[in-house]
């Protein structure tokens, strides 16, 4: 009789323990839901957000994306202009343990970033307007620079080449930077001239570098040399001393095509052509990825007109009131090639 109790006992415990390990009935509730983690970005600016379109439209895409998502929060740190001291300070920054993300925007950024990687394995970054792949902790965009300064140049071959009023005889157009490095030279000063040529294989190109990201007096004395020795259509790409290539252009009689950002208001018939970049719409897009956990580290993309991400603005007074309709109808049907794919061309290296 009290074997058979044992057996019971014995009996209901295997019950009990079977029932808990193969999902039977069980006091234990159910594991909640997992709290929406907090997303904390650093948006770091090698330079100064003011007088730059693309560190502006990277601010504006990554508050908007958080205006619209309460759990992301966002700090701007400006680096300034001594790159000395970039790695130094972003590696201070990160040190805090304070962001999930890295967010930045310059083509000499990825190197940077990779050496602060190193101590940190666990910190991840997203470079837009940059171009390096195979680092788990690194994601860059490229904006393809190369086919917006194609477009840009075949605009200054139609005016180079034009009756109109500041157009000069010599076939040369010019392109002012701030510094040289390799987006510069192996895609935009080459895009710009190639774009040019395909109007009229004789026109050249007029490079000239300031050294720093904000003396507009600098850039107004290479502007007016440039001016004398023939240069009427200019690119720059300078940052806040770019209002010193506008103002001598006012002053002597030149034009300006403008990269990234719409300008024509800036010198009304001197800035006859703009292209934009949306990079406050790829950054929005981006950080979309990043909180869904789609987001693919080690990787790296080229992204343009038929991405939808550059293009140009040809409904602005700016152009349509001071670009004569002759040349706009030729530039408009080079668009349109551009945007369904019949411009081939050889993306160059960097």
């Amino acid at each position: 009789m009290i074997k058979g109790k044992i057996r019971i006992v014995i009996g209901a415990l295997l019950l009990l323990v079977g029932s808990s390990l193969f999902g039977g009935p069980s006091k234990q509730s159910a594991p909640k839901a997992k709290e929406t983690e907090t997303l904390s970005i650093l948006v770091y600016i090698p330079g100064m957000v003011a007088g730059s379109p693309p560190y502006e439209q990277l601010v504006a895409g990554a508050e908007s994306f958080a205006a619209a998502h309460p759990q992301v929060k966002t700090k701007v740190y400006e680096a300034g202009f001594n790159q000395a001291e970039w790695e130094e300070q972003l590696t201070s920054l990160v040190a805090s343990g304070e962001y999930n993300l890295v967010l930045t925007s310059n083509p000499s950024l990825p190197e940077l970033c990779a050496n602060v990687a190193k101590k940190f394995p666990n910190q991840k970054f997203i470079i837009t307007d940059a171009d390096f792949s195979g680092n788990p902790q690194i994601s860059t965009y490229l904006f393809n620079q190369y086919e917006q300064s194609l477009y840009l140049g075949y605009l200054a071959g139609l005016i180079t080449t034009s009756a109109m009023e500041h157009a000069a005889s010599d076939k040369r157009i010019g392109f002012i930077a701030s510094q040289e490095y390799p987006l510069l030279n192996n895609h935009m000063v080459p895009g710009f001239l190639a774009g040019a040529q395909l109007v009229d294989p004789e026109i050249t190109v007029d490079l000239r570098i300031i050294g720093n990201w904000f003396d507009a007096n600098k850039a107004a004395e290479l502007a007016s040399s440039m001016i004398t020795a023939g240069v009427d259509v200019f690119a720059v790409i300078a940052g806040g001393a770019a209002q010193g290539v506008i103002k001598t252009a006012q002053e002597q009689g030149a034009y300006l095509v403008y990269h990234n950002v719409n300008a024509y208001q800036s010198a009304p018939g001197i800035i006859v052509g703009c292209g934009v970049m949306e990079q406050k719409k790829l950054v929005e897009e981006i950080l979309a990825e990043v909180q869904a956990g789609k987001i693919q580290y080690g990787s790296s993309k080229i992204v343009g007109v038929k991405e939808g991400y550059l293009d140009f603005i040809a409904d602005d007074p700016g152009y349509t009131n001071f670009v004569p309709e002759e040349i706009r109808a030729k530039f408009n049907a080079f668009m349109e090639d551009i945007r369904a794919g019949r411009i081939s061309y050889t993306l160059p290296r960097l």
